[in-house]
């Protein structure tokens, strides 16, 4: 499948899905329903745009909800010492992501080592350090004010007015990568990168700064999960890195690399997140939950492969059936 396509397919999906379940369960399609969404989306959306990019190159960060963790407790640390500015605070985290982001670009493109390994070893090593700056408390004594505008409606709906800012997010990391130089060198890396760098792409820097990119954008979700929840724990986010690379997967983004587009992307972050919540409102089991994202997981990376061989082998077998026939007398 072309990335258009795949793109289609998961909207598609998407629209199916909401059909059958506004038939089939209670309480599905209201506004406070699309409003838990909406909110679920957030975060993954905010992590999973950037980390599309990342993965284009043929990298992977798996630290992302480590991150998250990490910078929420940073900021309950803060406050609880005394850091009462919290605009100070959101910066202070944001910067703490693009270090944290930093490190994973710097043992990808500095020492050569798998992205792979790398972000398997820090999302370890950030949640333990979450763990060092908190333990086991909590931190939840933050204006009412703040926390109830981070998940404000938008003037006369019920949906947050933090999706614009994952609109603005696609919107702007989409143009880089569908209508700029450097989107078609993320692709290009991600197919060849030696290739794209004996043709002057900076392969190595490009990733370092994707790396930080994620980061600081996974800093801005732990900041928005702080205020949604109104605490900072060590355990926040706890898993989320499979919502995230689940949805980037599923939105069409080749896993080896150069390929993929951000319109799939985004849908597949919706579809998740309406899966889950309609899910729980059939009162599904919570394991059986993850068990439906692995799948999901699994077929994202296994369809697009199989649609490829199919292809493939159609065109050889209309190759060699041409070939036979010119060579017939």
């Amino acid at each position: 499948m072309r990335r258009s396509a795949w793109d289609i397919a998961v909207v598609v999906a998407l629209l199916l899905f909401v059909v059958v379940a506004g038939q089939t369960i209670d309480g599905f399609g209201t506004a406070r329903f699309w409003r838990f969404v909406a909110l679920e989306v957030v975060p993954v959306a905010v992590i999973a745009l950037p980390l599309a990019l990342v993965v284009i190159t043929g990298e992977i960060d798996l630290s992302v909800a480590s991150v998250v963790g990490l910078t929420c407790t940073v900021f309950g640390k803060l406050w609880a010492v005394g850091v009462t500015s919290l605009p100070l605070l959101i910066v202070a985290c944001l910067v703490l992501g693009a270090v944290l982001g930093a490190v994973n670009g710097v043992f990808v493109t500095v020492f050569g080592l798998p992205s792979l390994a790398v972000t398997i070893g820090t999302l370890a090593l950030y949640r333990g350090l979450a763990y060092v700056v908190l333990g086991d408390k909590a931190v939840a004594d933050y204006p009412v004010s703040w926390t109830s505008n981070a998940i404000a409606p938008i003037p006369g709906l019920t949906i947050p007015w933090m999706v614009l800012v994952v609109l603005a997010v696609a919107v702007v990391l989409g143009v880089v990568l569908h209508a700029t130089p450097i989107g078609r060198g993320l692709y290009a890396i991600g197919n060849n990168d030696e290739a794209s760098a004996f043709a002057g792409i900076r392969v190595a820097r490009t990733k370092f700064w994707l790396f930080v990119l994620t980061g600081a954008m996974s800093a801005l979700a732990g900041v928005f999960w702080t205020f949604r929840f109104a605490s900072a724990r060590a355990d926040n986010a706890t898993g989320l890195e499979l919502a995230v690379v689940a949805a980037v997967l599923l939105g069409g983004v080749s896993i080896f690399g150069g390929r993929g587009g951000l319109v799939g992307v985004l849908a597949a972050v919706v579809l998740l997140a309406t899966m889950r919540n309609a899910l729980q409102l059939a009162d599904v089991p919570a394991n059986t939950l993850t068990i439906v994202t692995g799948t999901l997981l699994i077929a994202s990376v296994v369809g697009p492969n199989l649609v490829t061989l199919t292809r493939d082998g159609l065109r050889r077998r209309r190759t060699k059936a041409l070939a036979l026939k010119g060579a017939s007398p």
